[in-house]
């Protein structure tokens, strides 16, 4: 069974594990995981022990297994995150609905996120939850040493009004 709840403090060494284990998934084939994955790994202990206050945390069965996280607390989805073994059993579709009813708990009509282009496991989770492309960049990375693909994703979370007078809009 998954329950979504708030994480706590004691857990951001395995929240950080947790992120470690996904991001390697995302960027196998698009970075040099041994040259990158100690700056990944302090980056995740680093957020994860200043913001595990506003981190939403997903549990399969009683045990962790993943997290979502909007560091600004804004409309932008900055973190979600799903334990390679714990995937495909809807932890990240609760994580998500989770993240995206704060956000309307909070006025924000829209949520939007970003990953590298040939993140195809992200593009179609997100594509099959309703988000689209809003936005494609090329751009330099000096830890990479190459130019990376980024993609934006948008979903509006509130639907339009329709325009005019009335219930249907006459």
């Amino acid at each position: 069974m998954i329950s979504i709840r708030n994480a706590r403090q004691h857990e951001v060494s395995a929240l950080a594990d947790i992120g470690m284990l996904a991001w390697e998934q995302a960027v196998l084939g698009v970075a040099d995981l041994d040259a990158l994955r100690e700056n990944a790994r302090n980056a995740f202990a680093a957020f994860l022990s200043r913001h595990w206050s506003t981190v939403i945390a997903a549990e399969l069965d009683g045990v962790l297994a993943g997290w979502a996280a909007r560091e600004a607390m804004d409309e932008e989805i900055t973190d979600l995150w799903v334990a390679p073994q714990a995937q495909r059993q809807g932890i990240g579709s609760a994580l998500l609905s989770a993240v995206e009813a704060e956000m309307v708990e909070a006025s924000h009509e829209a949520a939007g996120l970003q990953t590298h282009a040939r993140n195809a496991l992200a593009l179609s989770f997100f594509r099959k939850h309703g988000y689209s492309v809003s936005w494609l960049s090329v751009a330099y990375s000096p830890k990479l040493d190459r130019d990376v693909e980024s993609i934006g994703l948008r979903r509006n979370l509130v639907e339009d009004e329709p325009l005019g007078y009335g219930s249907n809009g006459f």
